[in-house]
């Protein structure tokens, strides 16, 4: 063998051979998605891959609750899964942001990377797909096009409630400080280009904590929307919903 050929495992898809870095935990399906979309370089961002791995996580377990999956290779898929969410393989998710349009190379990459790790972790070897198999199990009663909308959703979630509203909230009490550091300030407000009324400064970083708050409250109205997944059986009241479990997941990444 030459010193080339030992870095490459083969491995075989519906389409025929393909090599696949020896080490690499992703396999065939994700080793094509490289090649065929060299586009950008941008790879999808941690939030994104902690929904995927939280997707196939609930998915294991359900599937074994169901008594579709016996619970050794659930067990192993939950790890394998728990790995992913906490970051351990983020090296591993190399498909460009830049895809096919449902994700589905991204999610063949979360199901090759977990399918590995779990026949790793029941003693087996990467490549062979046996007995967890990334189509049959890891992604058993799923799809792309519900797998990777739903990725979307709970990383939306996630980074509004832990980045983005924390974040207003400090502007608006940066805002609410400068309002009262100002008040003594008196300026001329303006309408239509033109002097209108005096106004306290103050008054006018009060206006633009005040719209701050409101942004706050409309974004907060929004992400009703994302808390209903396109992935799943059975619509559940909201106080019934992931989300708490999944915020606190995040939060300790």
């Amino acid at each position: 063998m030459t010193a080339l050929s030992k870095a490459y495992r083969m491995e075989k898809d519906s389409m025929g051979p393909v090599r696949v870095p020896k080490e690499a935990y992703y396999g065939a399906q994700t080793q094509r998605a490289v090649e065929n979309f060299p586009i950008s370089g941008w790879r999808f961002q941690r939030e994104m891959i902690h929904a995927l791995g939280l997707i196939k996580f609930a998915s294991a377990k359900t599937n074994f609750n169901l008594g579709l999956m016996e619970r050794r290779m659930a067990r192993a898929i939950e790890k394998a899964s728990e790995e992913v969410m906490h970051g351990r393989w983020d090296d591993q998710f190399v498909v460009d942001v830049y895809q096919t349009g449902s994700g589905t190379s991204t999610n063949m990459n979360g199901n090759e990377v977990i399918a590995n790790r779990a026949n790793e972790i029941l003693g087996r070897q990467k490549g062979i797909y046996k007995p967890v198999h990334p189509n049959d199990h890891v992604n058993l009663g799923q799809s792309s096009n519900d797998v990777f909308p739903s990725v979307i959703h709970i990383a939306a979630v996630n980074l509004i409630q832990n980045q983005m509203i924390p974040g207003l909230r400090d502007l608006q009490h940066a805002l609410r400080a400068k309002g009262k550091e100002f008040r003594r300030i008196l300026k001329i407000g303006r309408t239509h280009l033109q002097d209108a009324t005096p106004i306290q400064l103050g008054q006018e970083f009060g206006g633009y904590a005040r719209q701050v708050q409101l942004g706050v409250h409309r974004i907060q109205k929004a992400m009703e929307s994302l808390y209903e997944l396109p992935l799943g059986g059975q619509q559940l009241e909201r106080e019934s919903t992931p989300i708490p479990f999944l915020l606190e997941k995040q939060s300790r990444y």
